[in-house]
């Protein structure tokens, strides 16, 4: 049922979004294809997760309490939901939102004691100390419309906790009654994480003169070690910007050491195995990827800084120097030989696979699978200025690419949640309703030519001013070349297995570079820029310079996976 659905920012007539505007509610996505019943183990994929003192259950069925929009035309709005549906014994801790332009994709987290601990008889609204859930002790209007036409108003809540205690989201009603204390349940302090503002799902118009700020919420500390754990609700306000730590509402914690919802070592390859993408290589594609070992045993050569000679690297790598950090000391070349050197360039897709690493996110709620695939060399880059391509020939090469996507599964179900395309320097996140599917559930990643980033679907990705239409080509299609990495990857690393349970490669303990540095003269290539174009669009050396990705200058070999933030932290966006 709807509530109500009102236009938040403007209140002329002529602006209201009249009965026969109202905008379809989302309709709820799923998968291509069920899940298939994962093999037995731990808690995984039961529906149920313990976090310590509180045990949580993923709610995504909804009912519409209120909906808003922007300026017409300006926006397809958005919608503010009660999650139902919440199993006896668990009490909702906040009310979801999302834009309605979006399948009904999102979830909130609902809770219980997972002590079974109820109050005795005569306790007045469970006011024991040490409850890990209590009720607010009542609410503060924080916002409402000021619209009382047709669809109604909006009205904004948020819990007031007892004291050590805090409030986990918002409550939204579409009447200006206070909400009933029993409606959500607020949080002990110490189960709880800062959390701080994610994606911005509404802004106002900026003449407003009654504005309000919509964001979804995550935890402040993310990573395979971070115990935060996402509750799924938003924050509002009236100025708020992104990665803002928020001071009013926090998120769950996850006290369980044992993280058990996390996948047993059966299950991580059946999630791979189900949900392994196919990584497709641009038609024109020259620098294709090959395995590690096939690396070595074609002619790859370690250096050290004292200038000795290239010494051979052995196939398991174990003559690289382990450990430590890039200090700067090592790095791996090509084979001096110009065939070989050519042919090491190449690449050699038959031997070519994905490296897996499986960790923790957002306090073992859900798991990442990182897939990380190696290419023995970094092609030339292609510039684009405005409708002027130009391919260069030195900018942008360089020895050893490594590129990674990564997978995001709910560990409630084993649904997957999200995947993560590495895009040079950063990279976003995708929903599962927004990706290219090939079989089954299993998506879609396309490799762009030369640079190997990553991308959800075919075309022409730009890096660098897009308004002006400057920067460096992402040039990604659909070819004969391709790696399924259902079946081809190797698990080299699942840290939270524990020991033993899955053996790291030699050449994974390797932290120095994968390639040589090499500064280049870009003044010859940035000439060649400028002689191609018009002298009416000609901009200074300088400017030019300004506008393109500061990697293309110099010809640096990346360090391995585990040396990049994100083997430990999250992915950087």
């Amino acid at each position: 049922m709807l509530g109500g659905y009102c236009e938040c920012f403007c209140w002329s007539n002529q602006d209201f979004y009249g009965d026969d505007l109202y905008l379809p509610d989302p309709q709820p996505f799923s998968l291509p294809v069920p899940l298939p019943k994962w093999p037995q183990g731990q808690g995984f994929a039961t529906g149920r997760i313990n976090l310590g003192e509180i045990e949580v259950v993923k709610i995504t069925k909804f009912e519409s309490v209120w909906s808003c929009g922007l300026l017409r035309g300006k926006s397809k709005g958005v919608t503010f939901y009660r999650p139902v549906g919440i199993p006896e014994g668990f009490h909702c801790l906040g009310y979801y939102c999302q834009s309605n332009d979006q399948p009904l994709r999102g979830y909130v987290l609902v809770g219980c004691d997972s002590n079974g601990h109820k109050p005795e008889v005569g306790h007045i609204n469970d006011s024991e100390v040490d409850s890990p859930l209590r009720k607010p002790l009542n609410y503060s209007l924080i916002w409402s419309s000021d619209s009382q036409n047709n669809g109604g108003s909006g009205y904004f809540w948020l819990p007031n906790p007892p004291e050590g205690y805090k409030a986990m989201g918002i409550v939204v009603t579409n009447n200006p009654e206070e909400p009933r204390v029993e409606e959500v349940r607020c949080v002990r302090a110490d189960l709880t994480e800062k959390c701080e503002t994610s994606d911005q799902i509404l802004s106002p118009d900026p003449k407003s003169s009654n504005p309000f700020d919509v964001w979804s919420t995550k935890p402040y500390r993310r990573g395979m070690l971070a115990k935060g754990v996402s509750v799924g609700t938003f924050y509002c306000n009236a100025d708020l910007s992104s990665d803002e730590v928020l001071i009013d509402i926090a998120c769950l914690k996850n006290l369980h050491q044992s993280l058990p919802a996390m996948p047993n070592l059966d299950q991580v390859h059946a999630l791979i195995k189900h949900y392994g993408p196919t990584v497709f290589f641009h038609p024109d594609e020259d620098c294709l990827p090959s395995s590690v070992q096939w690396f070595f045993k074609n002619g790859a050569l370690l250096y050290r800084d004292c200038g000795q000679k290239g010494e051979p690297i052995d196939l398991r790598g174990s003559n690289l120097p382990s450990g430590g950090e890039n200090d700067g000391e090592f790095w791996i070349d090509l084979p001096v030989d110009d065939d070989a050197r050519n042919d090491v360039i190449t690449g050699d897709l038959e031997s070519a696979e994905l490296y897996v690493h499986a960790k923790p996110a957002f306090g073992g709620t859900f798991t990442d699978i990182a897939m990380w695939i190696f290419c023995p060399f970094n092609g030339a880059a292609t510039l684009k200025i405005g409708l002027v391509t130009i391919p260069m020939t030195k900018i942008g090469q360089h020895v050893g690419d490594w590129e990674h996507y990564t997978l995001r599964v709910s560990n409630f179900t084993g649904e997957l949640w999200q995947v993560f395309f590495s895009e040079h320097s950063g990279g976003r996140w995708v929903d599962a309703s927004d990706l290219e599917f090939i079989e089954g559930n299993r998506p879609v990643v396309y490799s762009s030519k030369h640079g190997h980033a990553s991308f959800p679907h075919p075309g022409t990705y730009l890096q660098g001013s897009t308004k002006l239409g400057i920067g460096v080509r992402n040039d990604v299609a659909r070819s004969k070349y391709y790696i399924d990495s259902s079946i081809k990857y190797q698990l080299v690393a699942a840290e939270y297995l524990g020991g033993g349970v899955v053996t790291e490669p030699c050449w994974l303990q390797y932290m120095r570079e994968w390639g040589p540095n090499i500064v280049y003269d870009s003044r010859s290539e940035i000439d060649k820029i400028l002689d191609h174009l018009p002298f009416f669009v000609r901009f200074s050396v300088e400017n030019l310079v300004d506008l393109f990705p500061t990697e293309l200058y110099g010809e640096e070999g990346p360090t391995g996976p585990k040396e990049k933030y994100n083997w430990v932290g999250d992915e950087i966006c």
